[in-house]
């Protein structure tokens, strides 16, 4: 019997995976050339199947890194100057937040309490700020920013870059790109991926910063954002990617994009609610984000009352694999991913087992 695995990254590997793992063995994609005809197809594949499942419009573009984190200093470099300005939920907004001064930027920070949601004062932020990045879903804490608070800042200062990190929320946000510039995953969360693999967003206001800093400073070498593009205009990448992890999503998109993003998303309203009405009614649980419109949908995060490497262990004698806190966090909270390749039998099955712990 396998195990299921509720951690929140990487994660239980989407159901059909296997499948395309067997059919990319088979067809030798591994072995393939990145500067073939048969990569360029499968960067396209990669490409349009994304674009149909996030509604991306036509002035953005699909880019592939190593991944996430790579993503937070490629940002950094091309695309600030002087100053960001980084809303801090949790761990992992704060690490994009310290990448920026280590780049020898002045980025400020708007830093909330553990378990809260940054609070969005547009006339906070200075008007010379060039980039305003928001996690909006903290993996960390599961925090989940309101897309409301983003659209908001946007609208109050039109002439910075807005950056989304996405990575434990897309598919299931309904991020609505014509009120952003730049957003970004690693496909081992809600994919449901090996981890390997990330995939940046840009539009052509961000290529149009890049263009204008490169005549300035330096911008980094061959994953600068131009270079990127330059290579995506043709179907491939400045170095030997992850042609596998390319194929693989590709593949999965196209799972999704059969199933229906609706589809996803209800899934996934459903499979948390059920989640979170547990949570608020078990004797040893809490959920950690006490206000309702913070509480992430993808990561949910239960503080525990006994040590979580107890419950942790528990729930592993039923092959249900949870994450631990994160950081300072550890053995207080249980994380649980609940993405589109985790079932509603499966979530539920969890829940039982959870609610039988006492």
């Amino acid at each position: 019997m396998k195990q299921i695995f509720f951690t929140p990254g990487p994660a239980e590997l989407y159901f059909t995976v296997e499948s395309h793992i067997k059919k990319a063995l088979n067809k030798q994609i591994p072995s393939i050339s990145h500067r073939s005809a048969q990569f360029q197809s499968i960067f396209q594949e990669a490409e349009e199947n994304l674009r149909n499942l996030l509604g991306l419009p036509g002035n953005f573009h699909v880019l592939f890194t190593g991944s996430a984190t790579e993503i937070w200093e490629r940002i950094i470099q091309n695309l600030v100057a002087e100053r960001s300005y980084h809303y801090v939920n949790g761990a992992f907004s704060e690490r994009f937040y310290q990448i920026a001064q280590e780049l020898g930027r002045s980025p400020i920070v708007q830093k909330a309490p553990a378990g809260e949601c940054a609070l969005v004062n547009s006339s906070a932020i200075p008007t010379d700020t060039e980039l305003i990045a928001f996690t909006q879903n903290e993996t960390s804490t599961g925090v989940a920013h309101p897309l409301e608070d983003i659209y908001q800042v946007r609208q109050s200062h039109p002439d910075a870059i807005v950056a989304v990190d996405a990575v434990s929320t897309l598919p299931y946000i309904p991020l609505d790109y014509t009120q952003i510039d730049t957003a970004y995953f690693s496909v081992q969360k809600g994919f449901g991926l090996p981890a390997g693999l990330g995939v940046w967003i840009v539009n052509d206001r961000c290529l149009a910063k890049a263009e204008q800093l490169v005549t300035q400073q330096s911008i980094g070498s061959y994953h600068s954002l131009p270079s990127l593009f330059m290579k995506a205009q043709k179907k491939q990448t400045p170095e030997t990617p992850n042609v596998l992890g390319i194929y693989l999503l590709a593949k999965v998109a196209e799972d999704m994009l059969i199933k229906g993003i609706d589809v996803i998303r209800n899934e996934t309203k459903f499979k948390a609610g059920m989640m979170y009405q547990m949570l608020s009614e078990h004797p040893k649980f809490t959920p950690f984000v006490e206000k309702e419109e913070h509480r992430s949908r993808t990561v949910i995060v239960a503080e525990t009352q006994s040590h979580s490497s107890k419950i942790i262990e528990e729930l592993g004698q039923s092959r249900l694999i949870v994450g631990d806190g994160y950081g300072t966090f550890k053995g207080k909270h249980v994380r649980i991913a609940n993405f589109p390749t985790h079932s509603k039998e499966q979530m539920i099955l969890l829940i039982d087992k959870m609610s039988a712990i006492l």
